[in-house]
């Protein structure tokens, strides 16, 4: 798998969305197989047949597929169950949480709002969201909508996506942003940013007058007869018929964990199911082009699939791999293609991948994490329509690389697990109890309770216990999805004895989760 999906694959852990499809291909041959009517539609059975297995084979509770080939729908399809705690089975019409799947939706409603005349990719955001900045003054004076889809602002892959967990609005969120000093220069870098996204997203809508949610539902889902689509966390609990998330507990999957993304809504919030998103891939793979109606221009649409960053190289094949609008964009055996895949580490993977120059396209969405099954399917399908079989295992291969990331991922929480052999001991409680606070996190507190401390984070409050390791260090649990993960919280001593700042780990991924305690010691 490519190098940048398990940096991708290490954020996914921590709440956040996998930022695209794998590069799970083999090197490119010579010459390449082409689509036709006959090997698509002799690939459906066997690509049904592959994903009742995976099922059978606990691989995921539950999965749904879309397949679309010049313009007709020619496959829905699902097997499993919503939820393991219930017996209700996915059906094409399930709901799922798309997490980063999100993305390329979001770029297209931007392309509709393009398209009207109403903002353009190249529109600077001071133009349209006056009160939005970067750290850096140049960067805050010509960032556009574009840089924002193409993940080339400036702005670290993490920033925001921390203070998120806690609990932070949007509208702070994108505030908070201009503390973060920029991992590297306009322009000249890549780093997946969902709140980059989300403000280019918000910043467009805005201008035409509308909430994103609403410019979602004018300019994409009402006009392709997405009924059952929506960028809001509450129209998604209100579906009857919806997929529930799973996560591993002892090798065995359980649905106990909820995601409010919310705040993120055009990076990560949307919800859609199998049979809207093939409406969907239908529009894309005809370039705007609807049921006969050019519903986005095609100069509107068009940037959003032309390379804008390059995302990475794979270390094996040397070959570039890169992100439009939206979008991932390669270049393999049969042309270009566009993809982005999703997950939430709280139990969500999906995936959209087209190669429109063979007017095909295959959407998976699955409810549970971490798994490579939604690239699996879709690899395997690739193989049945172009050589008739499969060439390898792709979903053994790619849950090889997601337990690999995923391990990495826990390398620091695991370390937490086990206390050294004679730790220091801590001082009195009162020495860090107080108050704390900085521009981007917001406030903290520590209280005790019971002689045991707790840290309090966020806009409500949030109590977590806090568990000694050594000395002035503790740890806690910050995720309920992964009660195995630990972070750090470090306090600093002053020569009064008592803690004059706190550094919380998990919230200090771009500098800024240093706390100095406020009033009264």
């Amino acid at each position: 798998m490519h190098s940048s999906i398990q940096r991708h694959e290490r954020s996914a852990s921590r709440r956040m969305l996998l930022a695209g499809t794998a590069a799970l291909l083999a090197p490119l041959p010579v010459f390449a197989e082409t689509a036709t009517k006959e090997k698509v539609m002799a690939a459906l059975p066997k690509l049904k047949d592959f994903a009742r297995q995976i099922v059978d084979k606990k691989q995921v509770p539950g999965l749904s597929i879309a397949v679309v080939y010049r313009d007709e729908v020619v496959l829905l399809d699902a097997a499993g169950v919503r939820d393991v705690n219930k017996p209700e089975p996915v059906d094409v019409d399930t709901v799922f949480q798309l997490a980063s799947v999100s993305k390329p939706l979001a770029s297209t409603v931007v392309a509709a709002l393009v398209s009207d005349g109403t903002v353009s990719w190249d529109s600077r955001i001071r133009d349209i969201d006056p009160g939005f900045a970067l750290h850096d003054e140049l960067a805050s004076s010509a960032v556009t909508v574009r840089d924002l889809f193409a993940h080339r602002s400036g702005l670290s892959g993490t920033v925001g996506n921390d203070i998120e967990e806690i609990g932070v609005p949007q509208g702070e969120i994108l505030q908070r942003l201009r503390l973060a000093k920029p991992g590297y220069s306009f322009r000249s870098g890549y780093a997946y940013s969902n709140f980059g996204l989300t403000e280019g997203a918000v910043a467009a809508a805005r201008i035409s007058g509308k909430s994103w949610e609403e410019a979602c539902e004018e300019k994409l889902y009402k006009p392709l007869g997405m009924t059952s689509s929506s960028s809001r966390y509450r129209d998604f609990v209100n579906q009857s018929n919806r997929a529930a998330l799973h996560v591993p507990i002892d090798g065995v999957w359980a649905a106990f964990t909820r995601r409010d993304a919310d705040a993120q809504a055009p990076a990560g919030g949307a919800n859609s199911n199998a049979r809207d998103l093939a409406q969907w891939m239908r529009l894309q793979l005809a370039n705007g082009q609807y049921d006969g109606r050019q519903l986005i221009k095609k100069e509107a649409i068009d940037p959003s699939h032309v390379p804008a960053s390059v995302r990475g190289v794979d270390p094996k094949t040397g070959n570039p791999s890169f992100y439009g609008l939206g979008w991932n964009v390669d270049y393999r055996e049969h042309g270009v293609e566009w993809s982005h895949a999703g997950a939430f580490s709280a139990g969500a993977r999906t995936l959209v991948h087209l190669i429109p120059g063979e007017h095909l396209g295959i959407a998976v969405l699955a409810n549970a994490f971490p798994t490579g099954v939604p690239e699996g399917i879709a690899y395997t399908f690739f193989d049945l329509v172009f050589t008739g079989k499969p060439t390898r295992d792709w979903v053994a291969f790619g849950n090889e690389i997601f337990a690999a990331g995923y391990k990495a991922s826990m390398k620091q929480s695991l370390a937490y697990l086990k206390p050294p052999a004679s730790p220091a001991p801590a001082l009195p409680p009162s020495a860090y109890l107080g108050d704390y606070r900085n521009d981007y996190v917001g406030d903290a507190k520590v209280s005790e309770s019971g002689g045991a401390l707790y840290l309090h984070l966020g806009p409500a409050g949030r109590r977590f216990p806090l568990t000694r390791f050594n000395r002035d260090l503790f740890v806690y649990v910050p995720y309920a999805e992964t009660p195995q993960q630990r972070a750090g919280v470090t306090f600093l001593i002053g020569p009064d004895g008592r803690a004059s700042e706190v550094t919380i780990e998990n919230l200090n991924d771009d500098g800024l989760g240093r706390l100095p305690r406020v009033g009264a010691k």
